[in-house]
């Protein structure tokens, strides 16, 4: 039978609506009331997180100059925690250019696709950022898909505005898992690091 108007209305759940702090409210604001309560708004947030959109965007686009704009002319990158998973002892890079230099060189023959999701802001004074994030990074060698080495990696990183601009000033990544064939990326990995590497 035919629903009739008033008994669609009857059947309709009834959700109250929300109260939103005023706090909350001025918060939304780009660099107003939540800077000065130390709350990032929402056009830092995407800028903050666009340094780490630049970095993986810039590998797997071969970019090489959209990949250095993500970082500070002294910024750091330590790798070193996912390499020494796989028997690989690998100093922290420092410098943009070493930092460039060195990613290139280590994906030059590879395709990647890097993830990036869960990206939150832990520390913010207007001039200064903290950003957690987890990123997947794929990397197949180029022409042989059939091998590939799939990482799960958090990332923690320190950024500063630089002529309005958020740049990378430390970036440290912890592998949490990973599945595939190391000497993908790591061409010294022990062979008994080659198997997949769920914990560790």
């Amino acid at each position: 039978m035919p629903m009739h108007e008033h008994d669609r209305r009857r059947m309709a759940p009834s959700f109250a609506a929300a109260s939103v702090p005023a706090a909350a409210v001025a918060r939304t604001d780009a660099a107003g009331p939540a800077h000065a309560a130390g709350a990032v708004g929402p056009r830092d947030q995407l800028a903050i997180v666009d340094a780490l959109y630049r970095f993986g965007a810039g590998q797997d686009l071969r970019d090489r100059a959209l990949f250095a704009s993500a970082f500070a002319a002294d910024a750091t990158l330590d790798f070193s925690q996912p390499a020494g998973r796989f028997g690989v002892a690998l100093a922290p890079f420092a410098g943009r250019e070493v930092i460039v230099e060195t990613i290139f060189a280590a994906i030059a023959a590879l395709d990647t696709t890097h993830t990036v999701t869960n990206p939150r802001i832990t520390g913010y004074d207007g001039e200064r950022a903290g950003l957690f994030a987890l990123v997947e990074a794929q990397h197949l060698p180029r022409g042989d898909h059939r091998r590939h080495l799939l990482l799960k990696n958090i990332y923690h990183v320190d950024l500063v505005r630089h002529d309005g601009l958020w740049l990378i000033e430390h970036m440290r990544i912890d592998n949490v898992w990973s599945a595939g064939d190391p000497t993908v990326l790591f061409a010294n990995a022990p062979v008994a690091a080659t198997e997949e590497n769920p914990h560790g």
